[in-house]
């Protein structure tokens, strides 16, 4: 049996939280909270978020246990392949890695766009053509194409570095949201009567709040990067539940945060109608001047730094955990001889990312849409696993005086298999606010035809590795043994 490659510990509580919490908000929260107003209100909006948190919390619970019992690269990969095998890790693989990469390229476009905002003549140069409807121009590739190198190169240097980054960034973004809500609540005429009515006038509450709770679960993606990282805690695995649960409640309030904000400014059904292509940056601009943009343009940027940074190690410790159970090219699997991180990953994931901004912004949402069929897929595998192992009472760890804790999480992990086939519902159910559009079927379906056969390809290969190796090679033993069942 070969030498099973490993990566240096060396991340710190606080920054695997701001992995979680970073990764979570992204530029939607700084984007969209006028057309998310214009669809549910802000109270619509509020609520429908905290909702979706207390059921990514729900989740969690799986989560918690799992990066607990299995601290290794690969997470939802791994997991898989614990319940279920081999064929599922790679489906579960699979599907996450496209998800993985398209977010990375989808915060690099989303840097380009807010330059593209705050100094337009800078953007719109170099016009090269148009993909539905979208112009895309050489400037746009080039800023997005600088950033993806910036930050490949700092995950090749080390997550010493990088998580230390992330912890600052998210540091910023948190108080330059609550700078702005302060900001916007002490300016004359702006205030908390701005957010009436509550909900819009054409639905009823109820309506309202279900069309935020059909999309707020992946208004959270990002919190699953943490057991990606599992395997570089320089801590104890036990604390990664509550570093995850605590992320996503600062998540949940700085969504709140965003939309109350916005709505002080103005009677929010006019800055709907207003039609801004950033609703929100043209209201704050307006109000609070140039100072108030920069603050914005603050949390924005940082928004979009800790979704790269956290959605790059994620996708290449996926690759690498893949790559050393031989199911994808060994070449993942290397680290590199200095700094110990998965260099050929990180690369590639830079690669492939750089290439999206050639297809334009509106190719890529489509794509980056499908891809959350393959997040919600891993949260059903993940609460799927926790399920069956919480069952398993013969495990030699079990301590028969706690036998009263395991049902509890039994139930809660078998709560969050239903909120997981209920998001994919949502996706793919004609008629739910969430549901795929044409393009986005069309692309998963593409990524389907080439999942399957890259399995048939190597399926042969992948079969023949002896169970107690594979076993060794994504969990580190011989045997699937789960630790701290209660």
């Amino acid at each position: 049996m070969e030498e099973r490659q490993t990566l240096k510990k060396s991340l710190k509580p606080h920054w695997v939280w701001a992995i979680a919490l970073g990764s979570s908000i992204g530029w939607g929260a700084f984007v969209q909270p006028v057309n998310w107003m214009s669809t549910a209100g802000p109270a619509g909006v509020i609520i429908g978020f905290s909702i979706g948190a207390l059921l990514m919390m729900l989740i969690a619970i799986s989560y918690g246990f799992l990066i607990k019992s299995f601290p290794v690269s690969g997470g939802e990969f791994a997991y898989a392949f614990i319940s279920l095998g081999r064929r599922h890790a790679f489906i579960s693989g699979w599907f996450l890695t496209l998800g993985y990469i398209c977010i990375v390229a989808q915060n690099a476009s989303a840097f380009a766009l807010m330059i593209k905002f705050v100094f337009p003549n800078v953007i719109e140069n170099l016009k090269l053509y148009e993909v539905a409807g979208w112009d895309v121009y050489g400037m746009e590739i080039i800023i997005a194409s600088v950033l993806l190198g910036i930050f490949g190169f700092l995950n090749i240097k080390g997550t010493g570095l990088t998580g230390r980054a992330q912890f600052i960034f998210c540091l910023i973004m948190v108080l330059s949201v609550v700078a702005i809500t302060f900001m916007v609540g002490a300016q004359p005429g702006a205030g908390l009567s701005n957010i009436r009515p509550l909900f819009p006038a054409d639905k009823t509450a109820i309506a309202a709040i279900i069309t935020i709770v059909a999309i707020a679960p992946w208004a959270y993606v990002g919190f699953d990067n943490v057991p990606q990282a599992a395997e570089e805690f320089h801590f104890s695995s036990k604390k990664a539940f509550t570093l995850i649960i605590f992320a996503i409640l600062v998540a949940a309030l700085l969504y709140s945060l965003m939309i109350i904000a916005t709505a002080m400014i103005a009677p929010w059904e006019g800055l709907a109608a207003e039609g801004h292509a950033w609703g929100t940056g043209a209201a704050i601009q307006e109000l609070l001047g140039t100072m108030g943009l920069v603050v914005l343009v603050t949390a924005l940027t940082m928004g979009i730094f800790t979704g790269l940074n956290g959605f790059i190690i994620s996708g290449s410790r996926l690759l690498f955990a893949m790559s050393r159970a031989k199911i994808i090219p060994g070449v993942f699997s290397k680290v590199h001889p200095t700094h110990k991180t998965p260099y050929m990953g990180i690369i590639f994931v830079m690669l492939v990312a750089m290439v999206a901004p050639w297809f334009g912004r509106q190719a890529l949402l489509w794509i980056v849409d499908m891809s959350s069929i393959g997040v919600t897929i891993a949260y059903f595998y993940t609460c799927y696993t926790a399920f069956t192992l919480f069952k398993r009472k013969e495990d030699a760890n079990f301590n028969p005086e706690k036998h009263v804790i395991a049902p509890w999480k039994k139930t809660f992990a078998g709560l969050g298999m239903i909120a997981s086939v209920t998001f994919l519902a949502l996706l793919l159910i004609p008629g739910s606010p969430a549901f795929l559009g044409i393009e986005s079927r069309i692309a998963l379906g593409v990524w389907i035809v080439l999942g399957i056969s890259f399995y048939l390809y190597k399926r042969k290969e992948i079969n023949e590795v002896p169970k107690e190796e594979m076993n060794y090679l994504i969990l580190g033993s011989k045997e699937i043994k789960a630790k701290n069942l209660n």
